[in-house]
């Protein structure tokens, strides 16, 4: 072992105490690996730097960028309402349907394009559905690699059957994995379904979560405009809660006359419907033909140019004239000029209308109306607006162009699938052109993208460099290889498993492949046995990244399921050793190892 070799170990094992210890920021912990290894010569900065050029974070930049535009032309809500229509609020139900539709569409995707897709889609189920996401979020990484297998599809497989080649070996065909591959996914999903989803923490509460992204519930009032589609209808026929992701509290029909709603209470025009949603959920009644927010067909001024208003959160502070007061009673809209789209009432069951309800310390209101007012009434601490004027903006999806969207993200998997062109290019392809389509500015894109994951992606494929480069990861192959010589070819095999798995840790899946690959068949020529069995061996060990979140799948759940370092250890080690229990009876009967 050299010394360059020792350091670089070194400084390995201090990485992964503090991931493990985790705290310190998982992305801080990797920009101090990637300073290490430049102040001590391990490598250079040109090429522990090049990593924030990789295809692969070009690849989730660009993923990350079009599935937001997904969500702001309302797709990933769609996709939401489809799922949760088929599952309800059964827990077991959603958690299998995700994990079936993310498996299903890795085995043809990159994971990482299936996980990307089923993210923002999985924490709006979670919020509707009140549950933790936490629990939804490493079953959609993990379902999502486990299907790397089935096909020829992964990055590495691709790569491995590149180097099949320069062994005189013919290329991997599209689906020879998938006897081993299919059996793999099966048990891995088994194991998620019944064992591993009880291994992982509730680390995020639905209210957290509501909180955090904005979409606390609101109250709000839409009238049943006449000649509507759902007037004359029955409250289930007319879906108007499943439809819009809403929940209808209490109908109410004339001055004095309400109804409870049940699914057989006939709607009729003119009908006030009270209802609970979120701030996107209510906003997207105004695209409903014959039903409109109560507020909306009451504008003080209908000659208002859409130019002048803006639609912001305010927050009943302590002074304000509001607190003990009903909307009616303050004549809130004669005397502010501003509309009360709805009203977060925390804690408090409502089923009154909203303008006849008390507001309290605290109450948040969800107003619409021109900036100038909403600047004078924030001056005057009647609220408190909670974002700055500055940033104020109508959030409802632009479902015009959901089509546009989604017609981008299927182009871009397509090209990338068929070869076309790279995945790197065709993602910032996609970038380019759902700006360029205005499905969402850059403006609105930038911040929502999970930079945390694309630091620690960029920082950690330094690391795996400097491991080809010192020779750290050949040194490992070697003291392996030595100690499982004169084994039984079975021993072999797992060796390499363990090797591959070991090193496409803190490697990439194909680095890791393309240090292990040359010695695995070297090796079993060596010893006259099938380098193809090696070879496939090496395949499913290299996408078997489990066991740490720096897969590129799993670091995208990482933040937004706020899982620590140990989580996926605890969860993944015993789907790690189920996935070699199954390839090490599989491997050897589909590629003999004597063949």
């Amino acid at each position: 072992m050299t010394l360059q070799i020792g350091l670089l170990l070194g400084i390995l094992l201090v990485a992964v105490i503090l991931f493990w210890q985790e705290k310190i920021s998982a992305d801080i912990i990797a920009l101090g690996i990637l300073l290490s290894l430049i102040f001590t010569k391990l490598l250079p900065a040109k090429e522990a730097f090049a990593g924030f050029g990789n295809d692969a974070v070009i690849m989730i930049l660009g993923l990350l960028i079009m599935t937001t535009a997904l969500q702001r032309t309302g797709v990933i809500d769609l996709a939401g309402r489809v799922v949760l229509s088929r599952t309800g609020d059964s827990p077991n139900r959603i958690l299998l349907i995700v994990m079936l539709l993310t498996a299903g569409l890795g085995a043809f995707v990159s994971n990482t394009a299936s996980t990307a897709f089923f993210l923002p889609v999985v924490i709006g189920i979670a919020r509707k559905s009140k549950m933790s996401p936490s629990k939804l979020l490493m079953p959609l990484a993990f379902s999502s690699i486990l299907t790397s297998s089935v096909t020829l599809v992964s990055t590495s497989n691709i790569v491995i059957s590149g180097m099949m080649q320069n062994y005189g070996l013919p290329p991997m065909g599209m689906f020879e994995l998938a006897p081993a591959g299919i059996p793999i996914a099966i048990g891995g999903l088994f194991y998620m379904y019944f064992v591993g989803r009880r291994l992982i923490p509730d680390r995020v509460h639905a209210t957290d979560l509501t909180e955090e992204f904005g979409v606390r519930p609101y109250l709000s009032e839409i009238i049943i405009q006449p000649g509507s589609s759902v007037a004359d209808k029955t409250l289930a026929e007319a879906k108007v809660g499943q439809a819009l992701g809403l929940t209808v509290l209490r109908i109410f029909r004339g001055e004095s006359n309400y109804l409870a709603p049940r699914s057989d209470t006939v709607l009729k025009a003119g009908d006030i419907l009270l209802v609970e949603g979120s701030q996107e959920d209510i906003l997207k009644i105004k695209d409903v033909a014959g039903v409109e927010i109560k507020a909306d067909v009451l504008l003080s001024d209908p000659d208002l140019q859409l130019g002048d208003m803006a639609l912001v959160e305010g927050i009943l502070l302590s002074g304000s004239q509001l607190i003990g007061r009903t909307l009616k009673r303050y004549r809130f809209r004669e005397r502010t000029g501003l509309q009360v789209l709805g009203v977060n009432h925390h804690g408090h069951n409502v089923v009154e209308k909203i303008s006849q309800v008390p507001l309290q310390l605290g109450d948040v209101l969800l107003l619409q109306g021109p900036r100038a007012n909403l600047v004078q009434m924030h001056d005057e601490n009647l609220f408190r607006l909670l974002n700055p004027i500055s940033q104020m903006e109508e959030k409802r999806p632009i479902v015009r162009r959901a089509p546009i969207a989604v017609g981008i993200f299927a182009f871009v998997l397509g090209m990338a699938t068929f070869k076309v062109m790279s995945f790197p290019v065709a993602a910032m392809l996609g970038v380019l052109l759902v700006f360029a389509t205005r499905c969402i500015t850059p403006e609105q894109a930038y911040p929502r993208v999970e930079w945390k994951a694309v630091i620690l992606i960029a920082c950690m494929l330094g690391l795996g460099t400097a491991m080809e480069k010192t020779g750290a990861a050949k040194y490992l192959a070697g003291l392996l290889v030595t100690a499982a010589k004169g084994s039984s070819p079975y021993w072999l095999l797992s060796a390499f498993f363990a090797l591959s798995v070991l090193l496409t840790q803190p490697m990439s899946n194909q680095a890791a492949a393309i240090v292990v690959l040359p010695i695995a068949i070297q090796t079993a020529l060596q010893t006259g046995l099938n380098p193809r069995s090696f070879a496939m061996m090496v395949a499913i060990a290299a996408s078997c990244s489990h066991l740490t979140p720096l897969e590129p799948s799993c670091l995208m759940v990482y933040g937004p399921g706020r899982y620590r370092f140990r989580d996926f250890l605890r969860v993944g080690a015993i789907l790690t050793v189920l996935i070699y229990v199954i390839a090490i009876l599989t491997v050897p009967r589909v590629w003999p190892l004597h063949g």
